[in-house]
């Protein structure tokens, strides 16, 4: 079996600039080589290490991840050996994100970019995605769709470590996204030249993990344009477990109304005039609800024409004297205005008391009406076990709260994603 390859050898030199060590872990793969201590960007295939550009940073940026820093990738050992900061301007605002070159000398590069938080897992592309362009342009490649998101132009406003190209600060490119969360495809072009990239979304503290980093990862900020949306991946399942709820809810409310009794048990019609020097309230003839309990359905219906009345009614048990006490007004009015013809209220009502035991019962019965009023004709009619929908109704409301909240907060998270993009409703700045 053959041995193993040895690990390659860190080169190491000072800066012709200002002294400074200077280390070199991309071997000959590195073209530039950024100075950590005067920031002078050197030429890493020249014997001498020519300065290319010297630049003076206004303030120093500490990466989150330090150069050197060695961790795990989908499984595969990379190190850190470039870092660099790129930015666009939006209506006169920065936005800024940072870029971090991982080597691994059998391998190759990828990158890890970070932007408030937001972080991706970025490798080269060898395979060129097929552009459609139009009013949103999309772009396929590797099995999937993805959507325009936005077109900047990007400028490098600092580096550190070294690069398999000549970077230098100012470096000018032209980066268009298109994403399909979590993933991300972005290219940029440089002249004639244009290099696709896939990326895609991983969280803060999968990097802390995959680098053993100390302390916690900055907190995200705001919606990332390839962010997963924690409700999206979610919403499809919701609903067909909301369908597969309210299909046998609806099967229990069938099976219901097939086997209920519906049965008219009383019947009675009657009149009553306030002025009439005569006893308001009576009882009914005894009537008997039978099998299982169930409800008793009450309909009253008058003749009443713009007026009003109240009924008392007692539902009692003859044998036992158990009392289900109620009252029930109904009022109808009618007339013309200058909007036209109008109405208001009913001449019926219908009340439902549940969970009536079966027996032997009788109505007690007191109308009211206004003391000026004509009088009122009116027919009670009492029902047994009277199919009704109103629970379910109100359980099929219930089910449906938890989709339709999710389904907007879905909502709400798109249209976060999105407003930062070039199809943003209004102009609100833009970022990578």
């Amino acid at each position: 079996m053959s041995a193993a390859p040895p690990p390659p050898q860190v080169k190491s030199f000072h800066c012709p600039n200002c002294g400074g060590p200077v280390v070199i872990r991309g071997f000959a793969t590195t073209l530039s080589v950024v100075c950590g201590n005067c920031h002078s960007i050197l030429d890493a295939k020249d014997p001498n290490f020519a300065v290319l550009q010297r630049f003076q940073a206004a303030e120093r940026i500490e990466p989150l991840i330090p150069l050197g820093t060695r961790g795990k990738i989908r499984g595969d050992p990379y190190e850190v050996i470039g870092f660099q900061v790129r930015t666009i301007t939006e209506e006169g605002v920065d936005y800024s994100w940072d870029e971090y070159l991982l080597f691994n000398p059998y391998k190759g590069f990828r990158y890890l970019t970070q932007y408030q938080g937001h972080w991706n897992d970025v490798t080269v592309l060898r395979t060129l995605p097929e552009v459609t362009n139009g009013a949103r342009p999309v772009a396929k490649v590797l099995g999937g769709t993805f959507r325009h998101f936005q077109t900047a132009e990007a400028r490098t406003t600092y580096v550190l470590g070294e690069f398999p190209w000549q970077v230098h600060v100012g470096e000018t490119v032209s980066v268009m996204d298109f994403v399909a969360p979590p993933r991300m495809l972005s290219s940029e072009t440089t002249g004639s030249e244009t290099t696709w990239s896939l990326g895609e979304y991983i969280t803060g503290q999968q990097v802390w993990q995959a680098f053993q980093l100390p302390g916690s990862p900055p907190r995200p900020v705001g919606v990332y344009e390839n962010q997963p949306s924690p409700f999206g991946g979610n919403l499809k399942e919701v609903w067909l477990w909301c369908a597969a709820f309210l299909l046998f809810l609806t099967l229990i409310a069938m099976f219901f109304s097939t086997f209920a009794r519906n049965e008219e048990v009383f019947h009675g019609s009657y009149s009553f005039a306030p002025h009439a020097n005569q006893e308001p309230s009576f009882v009914t003839d005894v009537f008997e609800l039978k099998g299982r309990t169930s409800n008793v359905e009450l309909s009253t219906r008058t003749d009443l024409t713009n007026n009003w009345a109240y009924f008392n009614y007692a539902l009692i048990n003859s044998d036992t004297g158990q009392a289900f006490d109620f009252g029930r007004e109904v009022s109808y009015y009618f007339g013309r205005d200058s909007d036209g013809a109008w109405t208001e209220g009913g001449q019926r009502d219908t009340a439902v008391i549940p969970a009536v035991p079966s027996g032997r019962y009788y109505l007690r019965v007191e109308p009211e009406m206004d003391a000026s009023a004509q009088g009122v004709g009116y027919e009670i009619t009492v029902r047994r076990d009277v199919p009704s929908i109103s629970y379910f109704l109100i359980a099929a409301l219930l089910l449906l709260v938890p989709p339709v909240f999710w389904t907007f907060r879905s909502m709400g998270f798109e249209q976060a994603r999105w407003h930062e993009s070039d199809y943003a409703p209004a102009s609100g700045g833009g970022d990578e």
